[in-house]
């Protein structure tokens, strides 16, 4: 098979019609068509069958279509990283990241882009979203990571990474005895432990609150923390419950130190963000780290 084969079957199967893959592809339809033709001689099967009205893969044709599929992403992928290694990627690269992509999301990622483009010193530098967005526009980073929505003059926001909020508390009897379920009225009473005003993360957990009925400002506050983990140390020595990241929570809360509430409300689910300035070239290095970030995590168990 040649991956111009491949290539035209993809767009005939996407499309279901020899004459659109056609036009898709710039070709005339007698080529489409011949290219077809050889394919299923090779393969010794058909893999379409057309009518009148429409085109139907057969069962030989869908599982050529999902392989194919496959096989033409991890051609482009391939001719991708050719082009970012013959560029070259040095020098190096500010980036501004909230809480959350800075300690739990940046470590996971740097040290394998650290292996395979030695000569990139990655600079990360830490705030809250508002502070990101202003060291961007003060022409203090280059990009940014933010866990909410940035609308600011210049800054182009992309989101890039879901992730699901969870309520966190310390691993007491108290509320093991609630076997993994929080409720509205646990949340009501307990002491509460929340980030400084312009966290994403106090936003979005804000926002659920609200959801379900309660006023934030009706809570028991026992302290505001300007970092995740400070929240996670104090959970874990019993200061009170939070609202965190699942990104943040996970190494604790697998030792034991402390309990996990995941809640599937959508108001916990949120997204993380790229920054990036609307009519600034890239450089090398960022442009490298806006294609691997997404494709990094996406290959996550």
């Amino acid at each position: 098979m040649q991956l111009k084969q491949l290539e035209i079957f993809v767009q005939v199967a996407r499309l279901r019609s020899f004459s659109k893959a056609a036009e898709a592809l710039y070709l005339t339809q007698p080529t489409v068509s011949a290219h077809m033709s050889a394919l299923e001689e090779e393969l010794g099967t058909r893999l379409v069958v057309r009518s009148t009205k429409q085109l139907h893969l057969t069962p030989p044709g869908r599982v050529l279509a999902r392989y194919a599929g496959e096989i033409l992403g991890l051609c482009q992928r391939a001719e991708q990283e050719v082009r970012t290694a013959a560029c070259s990627i040095a020098g190096t690269l500010s980036i501004a990241a909230s809480t959350v992509p800075s300690q739990y999301l940046l470590p996971q990622v740097l040290p394998s882009l650290r292996q395979r483009y030695p000569q990139v010193f990655f600079q990360v530098r830490q705030g809250d979203s508002g502070q990101v967005a202003q060291w961007m526009s003060e022409n203090g980073a280059e990009l940014g990571i933010v866990g909410a929505p940035v609308q600011r003059t210049g800054l182009l926001c992309v989101p890039f990474l879901t992730e699901q909020l969870v309520i966190i508390t310390p691993n007491t009897a108290e509320y093991r005895a609630l076997n993994g379920r929080m409720t509205p009225e646990v949340l009501r009473c307990a002491p509460f432990l929340v980030r400084e005003p312009g966290s994403g993360t106090r936003k979005q957990g804000e926002q659920y609150l609200r959801g379900i009925g309660l006023d934030p400002r009706e809570l028991t506050l026992t302290a505001q923390l300007d970092s995740t983990e400070s929240i996670l140390q104090g959970v874990k020595n019993g200061l009170g419950i939070a609202i965190v990241s699942s990104y943040a929570a996970r190494d604790q809360a697998a030792a034991g130190q402390i309990l996990l509430f995941p809640d599937s409300n959508p108001l916990l689910t949120r997204e993380f963000y790229l920054l990036y300035h609307r009519s600034r070239a890239l450089s090398p290095a960022a442009s490298m780290l806006l294609q691997e970030l997404p494709y990094f995590f996406q290959n996550q168990p």
